[in-house]
């Protein structure tokens, strides 16, 4: 018996990593094409020149160009734990920083409430600059309006388009050579010691 359960294993294991092996390649082409058509979506164009992508921090990035090879912003490629599990977001950014569009690439939130989250937003963020509004659920204090009965999904959303919008300003104020600037309420103030 335990001979026979050992080798229905192995030839199960081995179906197993063969079809994988044969699969494989589409599935990452397929990924490829919708990671292109996902891009396009959330730039608002179909002729853009997109570079290669770097990570930084489990961001993945990629800077956007017009065919004319004018910057249009860059395409940002964040996750973020919602409900269920990650929830794994495509935003596009203008070079002020305000979002263009976004596609929601994976998730794994109740289907019904939180798996709204691709359509539920796009009235309320599209045009919202992350870093000029509360850019956080109404709930909370925000000004933006949660997914009925999904808060926990909408906070996850929103934080994960904050976290790829403060990656990408702190990379452009790295890269430009901007400084802080200081104001007098930086400046402690020493104490006197009589």
């Amino acid at each position: 018996m335990l001979v026979v359960l050992t080798v229905i294993a192995i030839v199960a294991a081995g179906v197993l990593a063969s079809v994988n092996a044969v699969t494989a390649p589409q599935i990452e082409k397929i990924n490829a094409e919708n990671l292109a058509a996902g891009i396009k979506a959330v730039m608002g164009s179909d002729e853009i020149q997109v570079s290669e992508p770097w990570e930084k921090d489990a961001f993945v990035v990629y800077d956007i160009d017009d065919k004319d090879g004018n910057k249009l912003g860059k395409a940002v490629v964040t996750a973020e734990n919602g409900f269920n599990g990650a929830i794994k977001v495509l935003v596009g950014f203008n070079a002020e920083g305000d979002i263009l569009g976004y596609t929601v690439l994976e998730h794994a939130e109740t289907p019904g409430l939180g798996a709204k989250a691709n359509e539920w937003f796009q009235d309320k963020i599209i045009g919202l600059n992350p870093g000029e509004s509360n850019f956080t659920v109404s709930k909370d204090g925000g000004d933006v309006d949660a997914i009925t009965a999904s808060t926990i999904t909408s906070r996850a959303f929103l934080r994960a388009i904050q976290n790829a919008y403060d990656r990408i300003m702190a990379e452009k104020d790295a890269t430009s050579g901007a400084t802080k600037q200081v104001t007098a309420a930086d400046i402690e103030t020493p104490e006197v010691i009589e």
